[in-house]
């Protein structure tokens, strides 16, 4: 398999975590978003929405959209697993998934913040308090969706702790307050500490600058 993705991309840190905790392997195609890469017609065939993560399968065939991967491999992969057989904690642990993958990660991510500064006129400052409002009040949200234990969704992780060690990635990045989020700080604090987790993390991607 081969995952095109960018080191910074908190959508490709969830397919990195997913494949790495599957012990599956794969190969890293860069594809640098601050470069433009992603809006070349070669990779535009591949990736309509001009977004990374995109796996490539063996057989030539490409899927998009981290979410959809993730349930793929899932099923072609069952164990561990990022979402539960049981069908109401599925649920569940979908609609938490979905809080970060949906209603924060996409007014944050690169392009809305290259429109809200070169059509809108705002400033940087402004970017980034725009970025903290959405991550505040969605980790507000996410919080009262999960349930007790040692991560989202009880003693073992899921794909909802998935999405949140990437989104904590740029919480931290721009500067988020994290103290109303202790729950969330240890959650994250935990999952981090998992090899497989740890290896999927930007700074240790082979494509990371400073």
């Amino acid at each position: 398999m081969k995952l095109y993705s960018y080191w910074r991309s908190t959508t490709s840190l969830r397919i990195r975590a997913a494949l790495n905790l599957k012990g599956i392997e794969y190969e890293t195609m860069t594809v640098n978003l601050l470069e433009g890469e992603q809006n070349v017609p070669s990779f535009v065939r591949i990736s309509p929405t001009h977004g990374v993560p995109v796996l490539e399968l063996d057989d030539g065939t490409t899927l998009t959209q981290s979410h959809a991967i993730a349930e793929y491999l899932d099923t072609i992969s069952p164990e561990p697993p990022l979402f539960p057989s049981n069908p109401l904690i599925r649920a569940k642990v979908q609609a938490a998934a979905l809080t970060i993958g949906m209603e924060i990660h996409p007014v944050n991510n690169l392009r809305i913040l290259a429109y809200l500064k070169s059509e809108l006129g705002h400033s940087q400052e402004q970017a980034v308090e725009w970025m903290r409002h959405w991550m505040a009040d969605g980790f507000a949200a996410f919080e009262k969706l999960i349930e007790d234990g040692e991560f989202c969704f009880g003693g073992n992780i899921s794909y909802a702790d998935i999405c949140l060690v990437g989104q904590m990635v740029n919480a931290r990045r721009w500067g988020l307050d994290l103290t109303p989020f202790a729950r969330l700080v240890a959650i994250d604090e935990r999952s981090r500490a998992i090899p497989e987790i740890a290896a999927a993390m930007p700074e240790n991607q082979p494509d990371a600058t400073n």
